[in-house]
């Protein structure tokens, strides 16, 4: 879904990201606070943001009285969700603006939320932190995501649980985004795509155990049949991950074993 150029800028829509690909100056070749609003507002957007929290949420499990990192919190929004849910709540972005955003958020929502200019691969938590890890959209454009992953195996405490939100490899949605990037779009020139095999790996080099993983967003991005199989993207979710556009991944760190004698 495109929106209207607006003085030499191309913005770009899409289902977990709204893109502007004319700005250099934010990460990830163009995201910014606004267009995250702009996408939150449309009907697909809606549509898409609620079968995407939905599973992440389901899979994140009891939050009440948990402490919870959103890595790559953006403006904010899963964060106050989970603080709504009572969840003690950490947000980090590398992105300045993002985080100005999250901050401005919480303040409107009175939501105590701490909020922290970071990078993922660089965590500034000790070990074993964190009950519950949520990670949505962090990896698709990076290309060696194993650092990452085991960062946030590190700040993760034995028996707690983290949650993979990414855009699936084979899809309607990627495949318009790699036409995008043959194209010339400096943002999906470079994005990663990964299928579910490929983030279950990851979590097990990092030391995980998977529990869970599930696809979500099986309709195409064109809101009028996204209105008629939403309804079924659960019935497809317990089928296959193929076609899915959004993938979503539980894990837990195992508690160490018994001291050998």
């Amino acid at each position: 879904m495109a929106t209207r150029p607006e003085s030499g800028s191309v913005r770009i829509v899409t289902d977990q990201m709204p893109i502007e690909d004319s700005d250099p100056g934010c990460a990830a070749a163009g995201l910014g606070p606004g267009l995250y609003a702009q996408w939150r507002a449309s009907m697909l957007g809606v549509m898409t943001e609620r079968l995407e929290r939905r599973t992440i949420i389901g899979l994140l499990g009891a939050l009440a009285g948990r402490s919870v990192l959103d890595v790559g919190c953006g403006d904010g929004d899963l964060a106050i969700d989970l603080w709504e849910r009572d969840a003690r709540v950490t947000g980090i972005d590398a992105s300045e603006s993002m985080i100005a955003a999250a901050r401005s958020r919480a303040q409107a929502r009175r939501a105590e939320i701490a909020f922290e200019v970071a990078a993922a691969e660089r965590l500034p938590f000790p070990d074993g932190h964190f009950e519950r890890i949520a990670a949505v959209t962090i990896l698709c454009f990076v290309e060696d995501a194993a650092p990452l992953l085991r960062e946030m195996a590190r700040v993760l405490r034995p028996g707690g649980r983290l949650v993979i939100g990414e855009l699936g490899k084979w899809s309607s949605w990627a495949a318009a985004r790699r036409i995008r990037g043959w194209l010339g779009s400096p943002l999906w020139r470079l994005g990663r795509f990964r299928t579910a095999r490929e983030l279950r790996a990851l979590a097990e080099q990092a030391g995980l155990a998977v529990e869970s993983l599930r696809g979500a967003i099986y309709y195409p991005r064109c809101a009028v049949l996204a209105r008629w199989m939403a309804p079924l993207d659960a019935r497809f979710s317990a089928m296959t991950t193929v076609g899915a556009a959004f993938l979503a991944l539980a894990a837990v760190k195992p508690a160490p074993g018994p001291a050998a004698a």
